[in-house]
């Protein structure tokens, strides 16, 4: 895998060309493998066999990582991602309460006046950069950031610099040392944000998770209550904020398909679903272990193998979507099949407050600047330095054609 990211679609299409499932080379020579294929990924990320926790890493178990490896965080973290079976269901459970479909919809007036408020912010900044702004920036980050750590009751005051983190701990392109720090900083940050809520409580998630802890100690571990903490942060704006920015992208470069949306004849939750599917923003989410040989699509995955799950491949499959599943096509059958937001007990908790925001987000975006562009050409965006996040880093746009 190429630690500095880019693009992955053409390296996708020419290992789906050989197989769904694919051995890699992971930073550092860490073998591994990947699943690719829309089929095969289903049937893994479900598989009775396949686990989540670390345990079953053999080469960690075996020491064989060493402790700045930059996508250790994914393989050690304490929550959800890494838990399984009664674990899992205790730690989902504990942060279901949050994302609801009642307690969702009791966000989309919030939602709606911050992406309003936000716009406003786009407008002055473009007005101030000769009618350029960076949409990712001003727009597609603070969204999600915001009403993600409004949940979590995470004060103003550290949203930069949780952003700043999530994106070093997603990085699959720094050295040891930044690995660690990244890691370390992020244990203080969100170990200040803990303390704030247990000093002073609120209608909020981390003064919920801390509330379970203190009244049944067994309830959540200290540990898990960090390693929570830390996978809502990440996972509840980086996948957002790349799905909000490769949306824009995607219309911007398809104005016939905008035109659909903006006539009426297909709505902006297509645009949603069609952009999950065709560019992910998870390209490669690490990792599930097999915990015996397993054979997959006529490949076998040896026991203990980290397995990168290929979101943005299984999303171009042409098995599933076609010869043309490399076309951005709101008219598409089944578009939303794709498996962008997961499948079977580690489907995303967060999908439908995912899919408000990024709705809301485009909808006014595109009402209030009819003619937005891209201000630069596609080919010139700077790509995610990671393999794990899907999007650029900053998309600069003209509000006004």
């Amino acid at each position: 895998m190429d630690p500095s990211g880019g693009c992955p679609h053409a390296d996708n299409a020419r290992l789906l060309a050989r197989g769904a499932v694919a051995p890699v080379l992971l930073p550092g020579e860490v073998a591994g493998m990947a699943v690719l294929g829309h089929d095969a990924l289903r049937e893994f990320v479900s598989h009775p066999d396949v686990a989540k926790n670390a345990l079953h890493f053999t080469a960690l178990q075996a020491g064989a990582i060493p402790d700045g490896w930059p996508l250790k965080t994914f393989a050690t973290v304490q929550g959800m991602t890494t838990a399984d079976g009664a674990d899992h269901r205790r730690l989902r459970s504990l942060v279901s309460r949050a994302f609801t479909t009642r307690r969702v919809e009791e966000l989309r007036p919030r939602i709606e006046k911050l992406t309003s408020d936000l716009l406003d912010d786009l407008d002055r900044a473009a007005v101030a950069g000769d009618g350029v702004a960076d949409l990712r920036t001003h727009f597609a980050l603070p969204l999600p950031m915001g009403v993600i750590c409004e949940l979590l009751g995470v004060d103003a005051e550290y949203h930069d610099r949780l952003h700043h983190l999530s994106n070093q701990i997603v990085a699959t392109d720094i050295g040891p040392e930044r690995a660690l720090a990244a890691n370390r900083e992020m244990v203080e940050v969100l170990g200040a944000v803990a303390a704030a809520r247990r000093e002073r409580p609120g209608d909020d998630l981390t003064s919920a998770l801390i509330a379970a802890r203190e009244e049944n100690g067994d309830r959540l571990g200290p540990h898990e209550l960090i390693g929570t903490l830390m996978l809502m942060i990440i996972a509840g704006h980086e996948t957002t904020l790349n799905l909000i920015t490769n949306a824009v992208r995607a219309l911007c470069t398809h104005r016939d398909q905008l035109d659909l949306v903006t006539s009426g004849r297909a709505s902006w939750a297509d645009v949603v679903e069609e952009t999950l599917r065709w560019d992910s923003p998870v390209s490669y989410f690490p990792f599930r272990y097999p915990t015996r040989d397993l054979m997959l699509d006529g490949t076998v995955i040896p026991k203990g193998t980290p397995v990168l799950a290929g979101y943005s491949a299984a999303g171009r499959d042409p098995g599933a979507h076609g010869p043309d599943a490399d076309r951005f096509s709101l008219a598409r059958e089944g578009s939303a099949r794709h498996l962008s937001l997961g499948h079977g007990a580690h489907y995303c908790l967060g999908a439908p407050l995912a899919r408000m925001e990024a709705t809301t987000a485009l909808a006014q975006l595109f009402a209030r600047f009819p003619e937005l562009n891209l201000a630069v050409p596609e080919s010139e965006l700077p790509r995610h330095a990671s393999f794990v996040g899907n999007s650029v880093r900053r998309l600069p746009v003209r509000l006004h054609g």
